[in-house]
């Protein structure tokens, strides 16, 4: 390590949080749809507010997403421009895109190969709108 650069060996990448409007809805799609756990679950009273962390695998070692709920929030969220999107590796894009269609979730890009290139993706929505890409595992 030189002496302009930070030692990020003990660094690691924690969570994604989203707000969500709807908290049982998202707990469902994200662990019905994506096969995710619930790994947590608390209530803040003071900040009037749930959070429930969903994930692939423990949550001390690997990434997860945090659902955040803000108590009383009645409008969507303005999801912005800023975020893109969540990444998720699927084992047939194909296949699953076909089983989500069949639930009839919102489907914006249909599972194929991406543009200029050959790894097969697509892209679906959550409740709230959120952007989850579904990639092709090799």
């Amino acid at each position: 390590m030189n002496d302009d650069t930070l030692d990020a060996s003990g660094f690691r990448l924690l969570h994604t949080m989203i707000r969500v409007k709807d908290l049982e809805k998202s707990k469902d799609f994200y662990t019905r749809f994506l096969g995710m756990k619930v790994m947590r679950e608390a209530d803040n009273e003071t900040g009037k507010y749930t959070v429930c962390f969903v994930g692939y695998g423990d949550e001390n070692k690997d990434h997860v997403i945090e659902l955040t709920h803000n108590w009383g929030q009645e409008e969507p969220y303005d999801l912005g421009s800023a975020f893109g999107h969540l990444a998720i590796a699927a084992p047939d894009v194909y296949a699953t895109c076909a089983a989500l269609e069949k639930e009839g979730l919102n489907i914006p890009r249909p599972a194929g190969p991406v543009i200029g290139g050959t790894r097969v993706i697509a892209f679906i929505e959550d409740p709230d709108g959120y952007k989850i890409e579904l990639v092709q595992r090799d």
